[in-house]
């Protein structure tokens, strides 16, 4: 059986209760919503030196330092940085022999009076793990999804507190230390998109490990590695940039995907209202298509994936959005620039498959209304006969319909211009491609289209040699250097 979960209140009066434990609270945004709760719990003197909300600008420069944006993780570590050295400044001396000092601060944009903002946060905690030991910080960015701004002020306050008592007690185990940060609130109040655990004290964490639980616990459904592999917050890096995503499983990225994301750049920047240096190209992982069954994940194999892709100089979406409207409608939070989302011709069958659609009132319809809606458009790369019919008997679907080829490069291929859905959507699907919702993509690189990722793992497996040829250098180089799939080497 599981532990017992503490109320808000038993987990502050446990802290307070605790005499090594000792620190700051510093909060602006939405009152003092997290210390409040240690306050009421009593005995707050055992573990409260000071609780601050500089609320005016100009106070808050006067203490931090200027801030381009007062809701930002610029601002957080100003506030974690200038209350931890007040602590060890005043107190080392007094108690730092028998006391671990933290500081909490957050800085927050709930819902105002007017409305129709952003409502967010980020939270942090800058804390030793013993009396005299560096501090380690854990950072988060958070959504705050109700409604009204009485109700974002209380889940702020049980987040925090959850937060602060997970930092001290679960910090350990990781996926437990996520799941507790909804204790006593739920995963519908409050979304989590970034998580960092930083410090000498967590040097054996991988913080995208701990991103990808966020998405396995459900707090939240998407989330995102830059080209260095580092943890991004969504709106710092999607704000006003057009979007170009190519979802597969990438086991391992291999020059087929590399030309289908670069023929559909060359197109996608055609588009006036697109500047190709405010394009943003994405590969997407996606956990329900990828991995099969979450709880069966293999670590080791999902860092290959990634580590793989970011070699090659893109960013990576690591996401539980299986229908591509949801996906899109994801972006759409941040931008509101032109989004293209690259597909081979048997991903394009499986968007046309009504089955996936069983839970929309208005099916296929609904979907493709949702999809395309504002500036989204799919970017078709072709496929050959042959190759589709393999791709579909390996998934169980003997019937492929009457698929019609053209030639391109001096080879018969499937493309968007020629496949066929089932008869009774065909002029649905007319209708998308006369309108450019569907564009299909030429000047593809032929020696690409019989590259499949399932072969060159048993190619590798099998120790022959001219899988190096359909994979990227890099990473070529760091499959061999790392044994991954096989690979003697």
């Amino acid at each position: 059986m599981s532990e017992k979960i503490l109320s808000t209140d038993e987990k502050a009066l446990s802290i307070n209760l605790d005499e090594s434990k000792y620190g700051t609270f510093a909060e602006i945004g939405a009152g003092q919503e997290v210390v409040r709760h240690f306050f009421q719990a009593g005995a707050t003197a055992g573990t409260v030196a000071k609780s601050i909300s500089a609320y005016d600008m100009k106070f808050s420069d006067e203490i931090y330092g200027q801030a381009d944006r007062y809701v930002s993780r610029g601002r957080l570590i100003q506030m974690l940085e200038h209350e931890y050295a007040l602590l060890e400044e005043r107190l080392t001396d007094a108690r730092g022999n028998h006391t671990t000092f933290f500081a909490f601060a957050n800085t927050v944009a709930a819902q105002s009076f007017r409305g129709g903002r952003e409502c967010h946060g980020w939270m942090g905690m800058r804390f030793q793990l013993h009396p005299g030991s560096p501090p380690c910080e854990i950072i988060i960015h958070v959504r705050m999804l109700d409604n009204y701004n009485l109700q974002q002020q209380e889940a702020l306050g049980v987040f925090g507190v959850n937060l602060v008592y997970g930092s001290f007690h679960l910090r350990d185990d990781p996926r437990q230390f996520i799941c507790s940060l909804a204790d006593n609130l739920g995963k519908e109040r409050i979304e989590v998109d970034m998580i960092q655990f930083l410090g000498s004290g967590f040097d054996s964490v991988d913080n995208r490990i701990l991103s990808l639980m966020l998405v396995q616990e459900g707090m939240t459904n998407a989330v995102i590695f830059d080209c260095n592999g580092n943890v991004q917050q969504p709106a710092e890096v999607l704000y006003k940039k057009a979007v170009l995503m190519e979802r597969g499983s990438f086991h391992p990225v291999n020059n087929v995907h590399i030309d289908m994301l670069e023929c559909a750049r060359k197109r996608f920047t055609q588009d006036p209202s697109v500047e190709e240096d405010d394009v943003l190209m994405f590969f997407e992982l996606n956990l329900a298509t990828t991995f099969g069954s979450e709880d069966q994940l293999d670590l080791t194999d999902f860092l290959s994936r990634v580590d793989a892709l970011t070699a090659l100089g893109h960013a990576v979406l690591i996401s539980k959005y299986f229908e591509y409207y949801r996906l899109s409608a994801y972006f759409r939070r941040w931008t509101q620039e032109p989004i293209g989302i690259v597909l081979g011709i048997s991903n394009l069958a499986d968007i046309f498959n009504e089955d996936y659609y069983d839970t929309l009132d208005g099916g296929i319809l609904e979907s493709f209304g949702r999809l395309f809606k504002q500036s989204v458009k799919l970017f078709i790369y072709p496929m050959t006969m042959q190759s589709f019919c393999n791709y579909q008997k390996m998934r169980g679907l003997e019937d492929t319909g009457e698929q019609i080829c053209e030639t391109q490069n001096g080879i018969p291929v499937i493309t968007a211009n020629t496949f066929c859905p089932e008869k009774h959507l065909q002029t649905l699907y007319n209708y998308l491609k006369e309108n450019g919702f569907l564009e299909p993509l030429a000047g593809f690189d032929p020696k690409c289209l019989d590259i499949f990722s399932q072969n060159i793992v048993c190619k590798i497996k099998e120790g022959d040699d001219s899988w190096e040829l359909e994979v990227p250098s890099e990473v070529v180089t760091m499959i061999k250097d790392r044994k991954l799939w096989g690979c003697s080497g």
